[in-house]
């Protein structure tokens, strides 16, 4: 099953573009909804939400719609690896219960910067934080070319956790297009190519580029052999400036289905 959908729902600038004119915050995470068959909700990098906040939006979706939450940055974002995971895991943990009793958490996404090389301690830092998710699925996505190793691949496999697949712009310090599983769980997200900004751009102007058909042609392949060797996959658009996510999933989303392949906004294909 191939689930495909944006990172984020709940931006101003795509009112006009994918939500309708005048529409409520409280209405756009239903609407998208019946558009898409998941999301990644990236707000909890930002601060863990409340257990209240979290059955709210599962009572706002389908039952068959699938959640997955990026990881807080006290986690992933640490000076120096020695350290402690801080207890915002087991908080998220115990925030996300509401999606775990109705079965729509599909996993966390534990997001390294740059700054993550390989080394031991920080491998070491990395069986740790999933160890701290006390068996929520875990994806981890590096943004360091170093990680794009067949020992990263075995190191995940190892400990139970997902590998995440990126397109971002081409520099040799990034990592490359591919199609890598790790786990029962598949992970692709789009980043877009704005080099330009991609150093030295805000989290909006860093993700500012819209996909083309061609672009994506090559990531339809790839997409379906993450889909062979797992249970689930995930693809999530990041480039949310100005609705250019939803459209660039609805794109992905009519390229993968005119392939006939199991595609799912939240209705399975259908």
């Amino acid at each position: 099953m191939i689930y495909v959908g944006t990172c984020g729902f709940s931006y101003k600038d795509w009112v006009g573009e994918f939500y309708p004119q005048r529409f409520r915050a409280g209405e756009m995470l239903p609407f998208y909804a019946r558009n898409f068959g998941a999301v990644e909700v990236d707000s909890s990098y930002y601060g863990v939400p409340e257990r209240r906040s979290v059955a709210t939006m599962c009572e706002r979706t389908p039952p068959e719609f699938l959640f997955s939450f990026k990881a807080p940055g006290t986690v992933t974002h640490v000076p120096d690896s020695n350290v402690r995971v801080h207890d915002d895991a087991a908080r998220l943990v115990e925030a996300l219960e509401p999606l775990r009793e109705s079965k729509k958490l599909g996993c966390v996404l534990a997001q390294f910067p740059n700054g993550f090389a390989p080394s031991p301690s920080n491998e070491e830092y990395l069986r740790r934080v999933v160890d701290a998710f006390a068996g929520t699925p875990v994806v981890a996505e590096f943004r360091r070319r170093e990680w794009q190793a067949p020992r990263t691949l075995a190191l995940l496999r190892e400990i139970g956790a997902g590998y995440c697949n990126v397109d971002m712009p081409a520099f040799s310090s990034l990592l490359h297009p591919s199609a890598d599983a790790t786990s029962a769980i598949g992970y692709v997200r789009f980043h877009g190519r704005n080099a330009k900004t991609w150093w030295k751009g805000s989290n909006v102007t860093r993700y500012d580029y819209e996909y083309s058909e061609e672009e994506l042609v090559p990531w339809c392949g790839r997409i379906v052999e993450i889909e062979e060797q797992t249970q689930r996959t995930f693809v999530f658009f990041n480039n949310h400036a100005r609705g250019q996510a939803p459209r660039n999933a609805r794109l992905l989303l009519s390229m993968l289905e005119g392939r006939r392949i199991d595609a799912s906004g939240h209705h399975s294909g259908r």
